[in-house]
């Protein structure tokens, strides 16, 4: 059970797996003690007198005390010379403030940051700790949150003028992690559209390191998230402490190093381009951040990121919900379509097994290519006479639901929209605005723009009786200005970019609760806990070659459920590399997430067709298991020519068993894998060949994999457990 104990000075937050402490120190100072596997106690003792400082009761702000002191939430300016969490410019142009605790309670259950997604739980017990800086009047309210059944600690701020003056925030982060030690693995996420999160890890050294974004979006190039692994540290073994930020926009997560050896990690909003100004009895709320432990190497923090967003941030009538077999009419026709052709698509989707068809790009307007029509969300009566309603009539007469797509925050400048309000985009006044796609981005940060938006998707929704809507967005952040903001707040755009997106997002899921929404951003250039809290599930990228799915479903697997993940078996050759893969071997890839396909089955052999046929059947039939199940990943693609995971049920009864490798090697045996995660005292038998093995031999030995000549080839084994 979560629980919250005061021990004297120290506040300690544990459950049966972690806990989590901290100190007030005389004067009020707020240390940082530990996070790590459950204890019974703490003592401040220990760590200040490590850090060179008398005990707490002798602790004192003298001699810049500060920057060896492991805090809470260090503010810049006043002895601490790491760089800080918070930095505040006063009324006097002066950038300081001493932060002191005056208060402290335990809240039931757990409250969120308003405006902001967030982790949620009845289960939860809340500690809301209260500091002051006496010369300014800010106060700082800091959440922490733990679960009864998560390795987790959720942590955001609340930042109130409580002064007579105006003050501006010009950082704002919501988290700082301070340990004693940097023997520690840096690990991040990085690449690029279509080479999505990339797996990154080095050693931390002397001074700052870190990753951050400025294009408005969160994840293509990098990801709200890092990790500190022990050098020896791997999937299985060893201490790693995750943590990510619920939030979808600019952001930065960094670690730095002192001369005395000690670690402090910060993540939140990237001040690059941030400031907040904070009106007298004004506040200000940072994103959450969630801290994650792991004493079972990464595998073990993946597994309790999942669990926490499972459990605690999906909305709940999607996060364990079964997910209709979908197919996507992208790559099967890009533009150039008609109603006819559509339902045709959809009449060899529903022989092979697909449950619902989406309707992608090219539906509204005059939008037979990407230079016009976005903001138009009228249907395009050339292509769809009868409308929305009429081809979604056609479809569901076929037996399929029927769903679309839509890029709601942005504009064409060739549309009816723009013409009416150019003003509604994102832009300096006097300077030339860059497109991309041939686009803008409307200002969400105003609230005419939001009803607009929220307005025409439920529109189309009503008219379509979709069951599904695909949410993209294709374009970073330029030219960053807002005609409805005055002067001294145009560096608050992104956020309240941000605010107004979920804003949106509220009022849309809570209006449609039975559609499925799926995030998209490029691909997955906005895959991260933010968007999770709105939409169940998120397109991983746009590139859907196998053997590059298999590094990015891996990357992204480290944070984020397989659940989350859009993955679709597409036609070959790739539309994004040219490689040519077996069907198989794009099937096995795509069961790693939310089971789909992107391509036209009537292109496909009868040999083709017939297998889509047992392979939807397959994927409805392991579909719990896939996408809730326990993911053990077993062998990197970016250290190997091999990638292998395997899922098991939480009652270790079933598994799913995976394995791709990438590149042919002549006159070398069945490779041994180590499977994860079973019973070590049951049997189990492999559906496909037959076989029965004790779960305690698959772990230790390994399994034997005999797969098939050429390159890409692949195995998929469905395990369960039987009596011996």
């Amino acid at each position: 059970m979560a629980e919250i104990l005061r021990q004297g000075n120290v506040w300690h937050l544990r459950n049966g797996s972690v806990s989590y402490a901290l100190a007030v120190l005389p004067g009020g100072v707020v240390a940082h003690l530990y996070f790590g596997p459950r204890l019974a106690r703490v003592s401040a003792d220990n760590l200040l007198k490590h850090a060179g400082l008398p005990g707490a009761e002798g602790f004192a702000v003298q001699e810049f005390g500060l920057s060896r002191l492991p805090q809470e939430y260090p503010s810049f300016g006043l002895g601490d010379l790491r760089a800080g969490a918070l930095t505040v410019e006063a009324p006097d142009g002066t950038l300081a403030v001493d932060l002191r605790a005056t208060g402290a309670e335990v809240l039931p259950g757990k409250p969120g940051p308003e405006g902001l997604p967030a982790t949620f739980g009845e289960d939860a017990q809340t500690l809301r700790l209260e500091l002051k800086d006496a010369h300014t009047g800010l106060v700082a309210e800091l959440f922490y949150s733990i679960f009864d059944d998560c390795a987790a600690v959720a942590r955001s701020v609340r930042l109130t003028n409580a002064g007579a003056e105006a003050l501006t925030l010009t950082r704002a982060f919501s988290l700082c992690l301070d340990l004693p030690d940097a023997d520690w693995d840096f690990i991040t996420l990085s690449g690029a559209w279509a080479r999505e999160r990339a797996v990154v890890r080095r050693p931390l050294v002397p001074g700052e390191q870190g990753t951050s974004t400025r294009s408005g979006a969160s994840s293509l190039q990098t990801s709200p998230f890092l990790a500190l692994a022990r050098p020896g540290a791997d999937e299985d073994r060893g201490d790693v402490i995750g943590a990510a930020l619920v939030y979808s926009g600019n952001f930065a997560a960094t670690a730095s190093v002192d001369q005395f050896g000690t670690t402090r990690a910060l993540l939140g909003i990237n001040d690059q381009d941030f400031a907040w100004r904070l009106e007298p009895g004004e506040s200000f709320r940072t994103p959450e951040a969630a801290l994650v432990f792991s004493g079972n190497g990464i595998g073990g923090m993946s597994r309790a990121f999942h669990a926490l967003w499972l459990d605690h941030l999906l909305p709940p009538r999607w996060a364990r919900a079964p997910r209709p077999v979908l197919l996507n009419s992208w790559e099967a026709a890009y533009f150039d379509f008609d109603a006819d052709r559509l339902v045709a698509i959809a009449e060899a989707a529903k022989r092979a097994g697909v449950e619902l068809f989406v309707m992608d790009d090219g539906w509204f307007g005059r939008r037979d290519d990407d230079t016009t029509s976005l903001g138009d969300w009228e249907p395009n009566l050339g292509k769809l006479p009868g409308g929305l309603g009429a081809l979604a009539d056609r479809v569901r007469a076929l037996g399929l639901q029927f769903g679309l797509w839509m890029e709601p925050e942005m504009v064409s400048p060739k549309s009816e929209l723009f013409r009416a309000h150019p003003d509604w985009c994102i832009h300096i006044r006097g300077r030339e605005s860059i497109e991309f796609r041939h686009q803008l981005i409307l200002d969400l940060s105003r609230p005419e723009v939001q009803d607009f938006i929220v307005d025409a998707v439920s529109r189309t929704l009503r008219e379509s009786g979709a069951a599904y809507l695909k949410w993209d967005m294709n374009r970073n952040f330029s030219n960053i200005g807002s005609a409805a903001l005055p002067r001294e707040r145009q560096r608050e755009l992104p956020h309240r970019y941000m605010l107004g997106l979920y804003a949106v997002l509220a009022r849309l899921t809570k209006a449609f609760p039975d559609v499925l929404f799926e995030g998209c951003a490029s691909g997955g250039g906005r895959f991260d806990a933010g968007m999770l809290a709105y939409v169940p599930q998120i397109w991983c990228s746009d590139d859907t070659d196998c053997l590059e799915r298999c590094r990015i479903q891996y990357g992204t697997t480290l944070v984020f459920p397989p659940s989350a993940m859009g993955s679709h078996v597409s036609a070959v050759p790739n539309h994004q590399t040219d490689r040519v893969t077996p069907l198989e071997s794009r099937f096995a890839v795509a069961l790693g997430g939310s089971f789909g396909y992107e391509l036209d089955p009537r292109r496909l052999s009868d040999a083709e067709q017939a297998a889509l046929r047992v392979q939807t059947d397959f994927a409805r039939r392991t579909q719990a298991l896939r996408l809730t199940g326990r993911l053990y990943r077993l062998c990197s693609p970016f250290t190997g020519n091999d990638a292998a995971w395997v899922t098991v049920s939480e009652d270790r009864s079933r598994a799913l068993f995976t394995l791709v490798r990438a590149r042919a090697v002549p006159n070398t045996p069945p490779r041994l894998v180590r499977l994860r995660g079973l019973d070590p005292a049951r049997s189990y038998r492999i559906d496909e060949t037959g076989e029965v093995f004790g779960g305690d031999e698959l772990m230790q030995v390994g399994l034997c994999c005999p797969l098939p000549m050429g390159d890409a080839a692949s195995l998929l084994y469905a395990l369960e457990a039987v009596d011996d």
